[in-house]
């Protein structure tokens, strides 16, 4: 379980996370929604120690963030940002085998091997593992990325804005594998995502943000109605049912 309790974070006199406390669902996908400037990728940012609180904690497993060991942390839980990426030129299968850096430190064994194949074939990657990274498309190099999160093999999955730069296919494609990931392996995705009819179809539990504090959270059902979205958002958005499914419009 991760836990983020009174977090605040300040950039000199500007305060963009402001006080929110969570305790976040296991073994679903957790949506953070809200508009530009919410503080959704600074939350993600913290709880992944990628940048620090100014004030608050996150206790994950019921160990604070700031006491894990770096390793053990990497074993538990992985972040893609909207920024990750590799200087250097690399196949997909060299990419996916990072992944398994925090448990073999640089020393991959056949059990790495047989982890990183099964990535592959998870991910549908595997006509693709001697393809340089730079020679895929955006969402061919997303998927490998998230082959190589799942080749880290941790209960946590941390993902700031997945979907930027897909196509609708592709995007489709990459919330059903999150999806999987859920229900076949039992992970936790905790996602910032802009797109709230793939938070309606795709999502458990949504964590809605609103000038860096907590606006609301709940069920998808909970979120996903009128008048909640409306808060968020500002605007009117229509909800229909769509095959058993909350289909937003919001096209004005």
């Amino acid at each position: 379980m991760i836990e983020v309790q009174n977090l605040t974070k300040r950039y000199r006199e500007k305060e963009v996370v402001s006080n929110v406390s969570l305790t976040l669902p296991t073994r679903k996908i957790v949506a953070f929604i809200g508009s530009n400037g919410a503080g959704k990728s600074t939350v993600l940012s913290i709880i992944s120690r990628l940048i620090a609180a100014s004030e608050g904690s996150v206790l994950i497993d019921g160990v604070e963030l700031g006491k894990w060991d770096t390793r053990e942390l990497a074993k538990n839980l992985a972040i893609l940002g909207q920024s990750t990426h590799f200087s250097i030129r690399l196949t997909v299968e060299d990419l996916v085998r990072f992944g398994r850096f925090p448990h073999s430190r640089g020393k991959i064994t056949e059990q790495d091997r047989h982890v990183v194949r099964q990535a592959l074939e998870y991910t549908g990657l595997t006509e693709l593992k001697n393809r340089f990274i730079d020679e895929l498309s955006g969402g061919q190099r997303q998927t490998a990325y998230i082959a190589m999160a799942i080749a880290q093999d941790t209960k946590y999955i941390l993902l700031d804005e997945p979907l930027n730069n897909l196509d609708m296919q592709r995007s489709a494609q990459i919330m059903r594998l999150l999806r999987k990931l859920v229900d076949e392996k039992g992970k936790t995705v905790l996602i910032v995502i802009h797109d709230i009819n793939f938070v309606s179809f795709h999502a458990d539990d949504v964590v809605a943000l609103k000038h860096g504090k907590l606006a609301a959270m709940g069920t998808v059902s909970e979120i996903i109605n009128p008048d909640v979205l409306r808060d968020i958002y500002g605007m009117d958005i229509a909800v229909e049912d769509y095959k058993g499914k909350s289909l937003c419009i919001y096209y004005q």
